[in-house]
């Protein structure tokens, strides 16, 4: 099955430690659309990302980025609760 990636701008980590004098990007390899969307709202509600797109192909390397690639299922907190909320939803529909 083909992923559905979520990259994003890591205002707070860009900068430094291992992303010094670069810019540091979060991609989420996500399964499904659910996913995918689910972690899209959850990095608007978080005020150090920016430039947040759901992507179908992976992001390639660029010189100054840092990318720091997560994976759905190693992602907890709050990253995970719009996907539970819609979860729980079409259970009890």
């Amino acid at each position: 099955m083909k992923k559905i990636y979520v990259r994003m701008t890591d205002k707070f980590m860009s900068g430094w430690g291992m992303a010094k004098d670069k810019t540091n990007v979060m991609v989420v390899a996500c399964d499904d659309w659910q996913q995918a969307e689910a972690i899209e709202k959850a990095a608007r509600k978080r005020s150090e990302m920016r430039r947040i797109e759901i992507c179908l192909n992976k992001p390639k390397n660029r010189p100054g980025v840092l990318y720091s690639h997560k994976a759905f299922a190693d992602l907890s907190g709050p990253w995970l609760e719009f996907y539970k909320a819609a979860n729980q939803s079409t259970a009890t529909a």
